[in-house]
């Protein structure tokens, strides 16, 4: 007796997963979002919250794949080629997209979006950090006062989904 209740406390657990995770699932829909990039399936998609504790978690030199949602905070003015996404609290995820393969619309900054690529964290050279500011539209004096590198969560993307 005590063992079947078991398995079918083992067997409610698994059926309960499959539906939470199917619910995230569902709820994407890909009529819904401009794809930009390789096409992917969309599986298990972390929210900002959840994404800024897996970037936590992270040691320089760590990488893990993943996808996330979020908002984008900025584009890059001059061609797409990459953006700010929405992490918690201030925090954000600098996105760049693999081997330079395609860009996004300049002008999707708040739009919603699923990245699928590769997470990580970074040190930004100060020349880069004034390289990006300049092509996000900073003035002249916002670039100055980058004086020094800043540690990034940086996200390399090999596809991109972005809300119509």
């Amino acid at each position: 007796m005590k063992k079947l209740n078991v398995i079918l406390i083992l067997l409610l657990l698994c059926v309960g997963t499959t539906v939470i995770a199917q619910k995230k699932i569902k709820s994407f829909n890909s009529k819904d979002y401009a794809l930009f990039g390789d096409k992917f399936k969309v599986t298990t998609i972390y929210s900002k919250n959840e994404m800024l504790k897996k970037y936590k978690s992270l040691k320089k030199g760590d990488t893990i794949t993943v996808q996330f949602q979020s908002n984008i905070k900025a584009v890059c003015k001059k061609k797409g080629c990459w953006m700010k996404m929405e992490l918690a609290g201030d925090e954000e995820s600098f996105v760049k997209f693999k081997d330079y393969g395609f860009f996004v619309p300049l002008n999707a900054d708040n739009s919603q979006a699923i990245v699928n690529g590769k997470a990580f964290v970074d040190i930004e050279s100060v020349e880069s950090l004034r390289h990006y500011a300049k092509d996000g539209g900073k003035s002249s004096a916002e670039i100055a006062k980058i004086t020094k590198p800043e540690v990034t969560f940086s996200f390399l993307a090999d596809g991109v989904y972005i809300k119509k």
